[in-house]
């Protein structure tokens, strides 16, 4: 008794495409050494991976952007700093025979109304507006980074306290509360440098707490902060010692726009007869002194407003550059 045969099937297309298929295709694949890719591909286990401000610093040396600002602001800082080295007139020496004269030797920017020498003053002036602009930053920096730490790290009923507080500021405008402030018989009287940087330092903080308070919300548990506290490190030194530290690229790109719009705020002020003195030379006070001046002579107004221009442009091309090299998202986009 012979087996049944199983029942052929007919050849569907699709099988005799596929059989006709392993015939006629050919398969090469190089040998390896005969290609580049291993000298390509080939990863140098040796180096050390580089952490996050080290692969910013990289990126920011090929940005022409951070490359501009940060010698218009190294610039800037030297002229404060020591603004003997390019003005060798005194800017306190006004003598009414040269009022409202035009450029001459030594002169490059002619004199104002009182007889006094616009580039001296524009260089001196640089001095006080700038350091109104740092220790503004500085203190807000500090009250806010503190408070918005605190609030973000711990949270609970300390966040919702310090959350409050910092939306009654932050709905208050800056201007309007240095402006109020200022008024104040206690700094109607005594206007100096550290008068309007209480003023806007009063009003300026919230919006570091907020940054601040966001990214230390993002950090807080990260793996590395639990495994410092299974460790046995205490919640606090946990947010000083691993928190802070990686939430500081935003914060940094945050402060260095505020430093600029402090300037501003410190010439708003003095333009208005309400930040600085006007015995002390600043950006703010020479525009407002040459109001007068306008049609007869621009240019009185136009240096220092020049000068305020470019130093707060710098500060602000710096801040969207670390933004661009502190964000590996905003990079790859």
């Amino acid at each position: 008794m012979t087996p049944e045969k199983e029942p052929t099937r007919p050849a569907t297309p699709a099988t005799r495409q596929g059989k006709t298929s392993s015939r006629v295709i050919e398969h090469f694949v190089a040998p390896l050494e005969e290609t580049p890719l291993a000298a390509i591909d080939k990863v140098d286990e040796s180096a050390a991976p580089l952490s996050l401000w080290a692969d910013a610093w990289r990126n920011l040396r090929k940005q022409p952007l951070f490359i501009v600002s940060a010698l218009l602001i190294v610039l800037v800082v030297i002229v404060a700093v020591f603004p003997q080295w390019f003005a060798s007139v005194d800017p306190t020496s006004c003598t009414l025979d040269n009022s409202a004269e035009g450029a001459r030797s030594g002169h490059p920017l002619g004199f104002t109304l009182q007889g006094c020498d616009v580039y001296a003053r524009m260089i001196y002036g640089t001095r006080a507006s700038l350091t109104v602009g740092v220790l503004t930053t500085i203190g807000v920096l500090i009250i806010g980074g503190v408070m918005g730490a605190l609030a973000g790290y711990y949270g609970g009923w300390l966040d919702a306290i310090l959350a409050r507080l910092g939306d009654v500021f932050f709905a208050l405008p800056l201007i309007l509360g240095a402006i109020v402030i200022n008024q104040l018989p206690a700094f109607r009287d005594n206007r100096s440098v550290w008068t309007v940087v209480v003023a806007l330092v009063l009003f300026g903080w919230p919006q570091i707490a907020r940054i601040t308070r966001g990214a230390v919300l993002e950090n807080r548990n990260a793996d590395f902060v639990t495994a410092a506290k299974a460790l046995g490190l205490s919640r606090f030194k946990a947010l000083v010692r691993h928190v802070m530290p990686n939430s500081l690229a935003p914060i940094i790109v945050v402060v260095s726009i505020s430093l600029g719009t402090f300037i501003v705020a410190e010439a708003t002020l003095s333009f208005l007869g309400l930040g600085l003195p006007p015995s002390v030379m600043s950006w703010g006070n020479d525009i407002s002194a040459a109001q007068p001046q306008v049609r007869n002579n621009p240019g009185v107004l136009l240096w220092p407003a020049v000068a305020l221009s470019i130093t707060v442009l710098s500060f602000i091309m710096l801040g969207d550059a670390l933004r661009d090299a502190l964000d590996p998202k905003a990079r790859k986009r």
